[in-house]
C-alpha cells in the first residue's frame, strides 16, 4: 500500500478529527453549541432593548432627522426625568461665559446620539429663541462634549443659560479652546436635528 494511503487509513482509524477517542470532535461539538446560545442569547438581548419611553414631565429636548429609536412621530422627545436616566457625565472647567470653575453634569452628546440611534454626519443644534449651530457628530466622542443640566449642583434657569447647555470639557483639552469649539456651545437647547 503506497504511503499516502497508509496515512489516510491510520488518519481513519484515529477518528474523522484526528484523535482515537474523538475528543476533538467533542471540543468543537462543544465549541458549536456554545457559539448558537450565545448568538441566541444577543439575539434575546437585541429584541428586548427597551424602546424609549415617553416623557411624563415638560419636554426639554426634541432630537429629530436621522434617527431610528422614537418616541412620538418621527422625534425622540426627552424631560429631565429621561435624561438623567442616562450616564451622567461631570465636567469641571472653566468657561468664557462663567467666572472661575465651573461643575456641570449632563448626558455625554455620544450617548444621546446611541440612545436615538443617530445615523447623520452633522447636527443642527436649535436654542428656545431658534439660534442655531451646527456640530459634527464627529465632536460627540466619549470625554467630548456634554448636554449640561446642572451647573454647580442645581438645574439651570433660561436665565441662567439653561435649561439645557452644550459643553466641552474646555480645560482638560486645548483643542477645545477654540472659537469654532465656543460657537458650538449652544446654551438654551432644545433642539437637535440629525442631519445626513
Amino acid at each position: 500500500m503506497p504511503q499516502s494511503s497508509a496515512q489516510g487509513l491510520a488518519w481513519h482509524e484515529r477518528g474523522t478529527h484526528g484523535t482515537k477517542d474523538g475528543s476533538m470532535y467533542k471540543v468543537r461539538r462543544v465549541f458549536f453549541w456554545l457559539t448558537a446560545i450565545m448568538v441566541a442569547i444577543a439575539g434575546l438581548g437585541a429584541a428586548e432593548a427597551e424602546p424609549l419611553g415617553v416623557p411624563e414631565g415638560p419636554v426639554l429636548l426634541t432630537v429629530s432627522g436621522v434617527v431610528e429609536a422614537t418616541n412620538t412621530g418621527d422625534a425622540a422627545q426627552f424631560d429631565m426625568d429621561m435624561l438623567r436616566q442616562l450616564p451622567v457625565t461631570r465636567i469641571e472647567t472653566e468657561t468664557i461665559w462663567t467666572e472661575g470653575v465651573q461643575v456641570f453634569e449632563g448626558v455625554e452628546l455620544a450617548s444621546l446620539l446611541g440612545v436615538v440611534e443617530a445615523r447623520g454626519s452633522k447636527l443642527s443644534a436649535s436654542a428656545i429663541n431658534d439660534y442655531a449651530v451646527e456640530i459634527p457628530v464627529s465632536d460627540a466622542v466619549a470625554g467630548g462634549p456634554i448636554v449640561a443640566y446642572m451647573r454647580n449642583g442645581a438645574p439651570m434657569s433660561v436665565r441662567d443659560k439653561g435649561p439645557l447647555w452644550v459643553i466641552y470639557p474646555y480645560d482638560a483639552n486645548p483643542d477645545y479652546r477654540s472659537e469654532v469649539t465656543y460657537a458650538r456651545s449652544i446654551w438654551q437647547l432644545d433642539r437637535i436635528e440629525v442631519l445626513p
